[in-house]
């Protein structure tokens, strides 16, 4: 399908990096702000996520961007700590062009950073954590072993740049970042939503309940029956649900579409 045009905008975060974003108008009046935050590799300009910012439109503007060390953004990868940063500078941008209302929608490592970022910096409206993990250094399922892998090990990180344009610092974490399901306790009284996949193959459910039970109200969790994990597993009608969910925050717009 035709996916909503969208236009190139870069933004600068405030230790100074250079991120690749995009904006999508939304399809009618609307001033609700959806900033989109990939998962861990992607990127804004993969199929998938422009799917998702295509539908997203339908209910808002939606600010999609690459993560530090991700794509054409500058920097290394910090798999979760400064990102807060690129999410800041998102929902910055998202307010400078006129958005009342701003939602951050994260998928995996994306719902982690937005996670912590409303519980660390705040500034947003409402939140929604997509398959994100609650805690950190998580490797019980062999996906996660081998993102593990790719982080941990040079081999693994020059794979990871060379195969996935993914440029991961090296290292570890000093101080440690405070863990999402830690950050969430922290979000209210903005409204959070935690979806998660009862068939994800990163991260169980056990995550996903972690996040809800120590979020303040209101919040809302979806167990969804059959969904696997993130960006490429997420359904048009899921995200259209979500869109929905956002949008009953604040009250709809005008000219709403759900296309």
């Amino acid at each position: 399908m035709p996916y909503a045009p969208s236009f190139p905008v870069m933004l600068m975060t405030r230790d100074n990096l250079r991120i690749d974003a995009a904006h999508t108008p939304p399809r009618g009046a609307a001033d609700l702000g959806i900033v989109l935050a990939h998962g861990f590799t992607g990127s804004h300009r993969e199929r998938a996520t422009r799917r998702i910012a295509h539908v997203l439109s339908g209910f808002g503007g939606v600010v999609a961007f690459d993560f530090r060390g991700h794509g054409r953004s500058g920097g290394l990868s910090t798999v979760g700590d400064l990102e807060i940063l690129d999410v800041d500078a998102a929902v910055r941008h998202a307010r400078a062009i006129g958005y009342r209302k701003v939602v951050t929608v994260g998928f995996s490592l994306g719902g982690a950073v937005a996670l912590r970022h409303a519980g660390v910096l705040g500034g947003v409206d409402a939140v929604v954590s997509v398959s994100a993990p609650a805690r950190w250094y998580y490797r019980g399922t062999r996906p996660m072993r081998q993102v593990h892998w790719a982080i941990e090990r040079p081999v693994g990180r020059l794979f990871t740049r060379l195969g996935k344009n993914t440029r991961i610092m090296r290292g570890v974490w000093d101080p440690l970042p405070l863990a999402p399901y830690a950050a969430a306790a922290q979000i209210s009284p903005a409204p959070l939503l935690v979806v998660h996949g009862d068939a994800d193959p990163f991260f169980p459910l056990d995550h996903a309940y972690q996040i809800y039970g120590y979020a303040g109200e209101p919040k809302e969790l979806w167990i969804e029956p059959g969904y696997g994990h993130a960006e490429s597993a997420a359904t048009p009608e899921l995200v259209r649900r979500i869109g929905g969910w956002a949008v009953a925050r604040f009250g709809p717009p005008e000219g709403v579409y759900s296309s």
